[in-house]
């Protein structure tokens, strides 16, 4: 494949809070129209938080009601959105055996395994595990080429895009759907994670629950979702004509080992793996137009990520985005939607603003943009994902004529 960095996006799919297609989901960003509602996680009403769960979400356009039942829901959100990724991409025109999928996911079948447990039917185990995703998007897209699943927490969704994109290098693949999906909106994860002191539980207003970067922040909001973007060789998506939002051009990843949760407090990992992105990528950080941050409005995680960026770029040296302020933290998807809206952005032109930011937290040196998109020229776009287990996954993408 030629040249090495030549992998394009051309087809993009979002099932999440925030909107059921790429182009909603854009719309709820540049309006700050957040995706947050208090949510019983219960049946009783008794676990009740400010969350982020997809609602009115309908499968049977992809799936039969035989196989809604073999899947847990995490899953079919994940053939949803990798079905519109693909239907966008105007299918798959290449060999089966050239085609593959990386799915990623942090928790995989969390609903199913909380309701089995103490009474597991004949499909439990293949409805919880992690892998179940990949198996489903290969079978319904006659995948025969290399089908794997990642799980690094909250950035299972990144790593799954770069490690499609040197599975493409390695020319293992022509085409990869690749992306993430988590549906953890159950009684056990919210009481975990709220318990943690990382999650919001209580808050004056709901709708801006999430709020990176904001001297008021009070940690990140649970939420579910899938996203999936076709990645095709460049070279052959020209051919056919394809609509191109962006080309892939570089990925990083890091380990911080310092903390089980925690990330480095001066962001160190994080900042090895923006470089290393950008060198991946045949460029600078003096080039970079954009940062679509992991920004998951806890204390812990703003600080680390606004110390990585800073030491970077200088104090205010890109215009910065905390996509979660408006669809939550879907964990392992959360990469895969960010990814998503940062070809978008490549695409249109435009950083959109982060929502519910009023006083940017003065220890975070960010030019975060707000109230309005801002539009920024062509050039590198770097999604970041820092996760718990010091896993650091950053991707770079830019204009296909760049």
């Amino acid at each position: 494949m030629t040249p090495r960095h030549a992998v394009a996006v051309t087809g993009l799919g979002v099932r999440c809070a925030a909107g059921a297609t790429p182009a909603a989901l854009w719309a709820s960003l540049l309006e700050c129209r957040s995706a947050t509602t208090l949510h019983a996680f219960d049946d009783e009403g008794t676990v009740v938080y400010p969350a982020g769960p997809v609602t009115g979400f309908d499968p049977s356009g992809q799936l039969t009601p035989k196989e809604v039942r073999r899947a847990d829901r995490s899953v079919q959100l994940a053939v949803c959105a990798a079905m519109d990724a693909v239907a966008d991409a105007g299918g798959l025109h290449v060999p089966a055996e050239r085609r593959a999928v990386v799915t990623g996911t942090g928790y995989g079948g969390v609903i199913s395994q909380e309701n089995g447990i103490g009474r597991p039917d004949v499909l439990y185990a293949s409805r919880l595990m992690h892998n179940a995703g990949a198996y489903w998007v290969s079978a319904k897209l006659g995948v025969t080429g290399p089908s794997l699943t990642v799980s690094t927490a909250c950035a299972s969704g990144t790593h799954a895009l770069g490690e499609a994109l040197q599975m493409m290098r390695a020319e293992g693949a022509d085409v990869v759907v690749a992306g993430g999906h988590e549906a953890p909106l159950t009684p056990t994860t919210a009481l975990a994670f709220g318990r943690s002191g990382a999650m919001v539980t209580e808050c004056e207003d709901p709708a801006a629950a999430s709020r990176p970067f904001d001297e008021g922040r009070r940690g990140f909001v649970l939420a579910e979702g899938a996203a999936f973007l076709v990645l095709e060789r460049l070279d052959l998506a020209r051919a056919r004509g394809a609509r191109i939002y962006a080309t892939l051009t570089g990925y990083g990843r890091t380990s911080d080992a310092y903390h089980l949760t925690a990330p480095h407090p001066d962001g160190a990992g994080a900042r090895a793996c923006m470089e290393q992105a950008l060198a991946d990528a045949g460029t600078t950080a003096d080039a970079v137009t954009h940062v679509n941050a992991h920004g998951t409005g806890t204390q812990l995680n703003d600080l680390a990520e606004a110390r990585a960026m800073t030491a970077l770029f200088g104090a205010g040296g890109v215009p910065v985005t905390a996509p979660k302020a408006v669809t939550g933290h879907a964990l392992g998807a959360a990469g895969a939607v960010e990814a998503v809206i940062a070809a978008w952005s490549v695409h249109e032109g435009l950083a959109p603003p982060t929502a519910h930011l009023t006083r940017l937290d003065p220890r975070c040196e960010l030019d975060v943009v707000t109230a309005e998109p801002r539009k920024i020229p062509d050039g590198p776009v770097i999604s970041s994902s820092f996760a718990f287990g010091g896993h650091n996954a950053c991707v770079v993408f830019d204009s296909p004529d760049g």
